[in-house]
Order: C-alpha cells, then structure tokens, then sequence
C-alpha cells in the first residue's frame, strides 16, 4: 500500500497528477502580482522558486517574502525551492547557506513542502527532512540533469535512494537528447511505481520533446506536475489550463 502525500485538502499520490505552478518574481511586489494572479488559476499546488528573488542571501528579506506570499495563498499548499546554478536554476550559493536558508524556512513554518536537492551532504539532508517532519512539513528530495537522460537504472537508483534518505516525495527530472530518451525516462518511472516506490514519486523528461511525460503521469506513476502560469520555470512547461484539460482527459479515460 503506497502511502500518499495530503497538504491542505490536495491529495498528491491518488488519481490524476497535481497541477503545481512555479512563482518566480525576482521582487517582493512582483512576487505579490504573482501570488494574486494565481489565485485566480485552477492549479493544485504553488512552487516558490527562491533562487530567482533579488534578496535570497538575505534571510530576513526572504522569510518577508514569504509572509507577503502566504497572506494571499494562505489555503494554497506550497513549495519551498533554492535550486542550484549546477541544476538549473539560477544562483549558487555555498553548501552551508544552502541548509542554513531551508532550515530557517521550515522554522518559520510558512511553508508545506520543502525541496532538498540529492547530491548534498547526506548527513545534512538527514538532518533537515527530521526537523520538516518535526514541523509537519514534507519533503521533496530532486535531482535535475539539463544535459542528458541518464539510463534507467541510474534514475531508478537516485530515486531510491531519494527514498532511503527519508524524502516523502522523490523527484527528478532529465534532458531527453531523442524520443528514445523519454521512453527512458518512462520506463524508469513505472518501474519505480510498480517495483520499489511506498509513496508518490515525482519525474519528468523536459523541454518539448519530453512534454508526453508532464500529461501522462497518472499511467506511469509520476504524482506531480509541473505548468507554467505566466513565465515557465524549467523548458517544455505546459500553460496550466491546457494541462488541467490533458490531465482530465487521460484520467477519464482510464
């Protein structure tokens, strides 16, 4: 019996695939038009790409961010992520500050998810998904590779391993180079849920090629999904009412 992953009334793990909707304003006003402007979009969850704030080396001015987006989506589940120059996004900071902003973040108890890259420290990982749980939150643990797909057992194995560390939700997302590299990807993913997973699993292949992967989660075992509201965050994004449409459509059919 797999277990899943329930964050403000949305199930993630059951049915079709949730709809999460990354923010990534660079200013606290820009975040606050983000944030009211996805009140008014039909998605599940809302990703706040911190690595795109202006001030993300200043924890004080992050945790006021913060604030000023959970005052507008306050019954919203949301995601915290800083993710690294070396997996796609869009600052580098050392290792130490890393740990010290998420650990700051899941104290502030603002948040419902946390995301934790894998190639860390494991003792450092370890450490920071028992305080999340201690607060209640969950954990993402993602691996992003913008360079190639790796081979399937290889993506099977960090997924594992995301699991073994202790993540409720193990993630990641590769660069297909051909078609041949989103079957890849796909196989992978089902066999994690058919073979290994206890929980809901997250995977992607990206840019256009791999956009069959975003729509056809619920077949393979991929829970979450990833659609762009207005700016996307990461290549091959779907607009999220065209999603939601796909998403309805497959599971209707199933």
């Amino acid at each position: 019996m797999k277990r899943s992953v329930t964050v403000k009334g949305i199930t993630i793990g059951e049915g079709a695939p949730k709809i999460c909707v990354p923010m990534v304003g660079e200013t606290v006003s820009e975040l606050v038009e983000e944030a009211s402007f996805l009140k008014t979009v039909d998605l599940d969850v809302v990703e706040w790409r911190v690595d795109f704030f202006e001030h993300v080396e200043d924890l004080e001015k992050v945790k006021e961010a913060l604030n000023s987006i959970r005052s507008i989506l306050h019954n919203t589940p949301l995601i915290f992520t800083f993710r690294s120059a070396k997996e796609g996004g869009e600052k580098e900071v050392s290792a130490a500050y890393y740990f010290e902003l998420n650990k700051a973040i899941v104290k502030s108890g603002q948040i419902d998810i946390i995301d934790v890259e894998l190639f860390n420290e494991e003792e450092e990982i370890v450490k920071l998904i028992s305080e999340a749980h201690a607060s209640n939150m969950y954990v993402i643990i993602s691996n992003h590779d913008f360079d190639k797909t790796p081979a399937k057992e290889e993506i099977v194995s960090r997924l594992r391993k995301a699991q073994e560390l202790g993540g409720d939700l193990p993630k990641i997302a590769v660069m297909p180079r051909n078609a041949a590299d989103v079957l890849t990807l796909l196989d992978a993913t089902n066999t994690m849920h058919e073979q290994y997973a206890d929980r809901p699993i997250i995977t992607m292949s990206m840019a256009g090629k791999g956009v069959v992967s975003r729509l056809a989660g619920e077949i393979f075992g991929s829970a979450l999904t990833f659609g762009a509201a207005k700016k996307a965050s990461a290549p091959g994004q779907v607009p999220v009412t065209e999603l939601r449409r796909a998403l309805t459509l497959i599971n209707s059919s199933l």
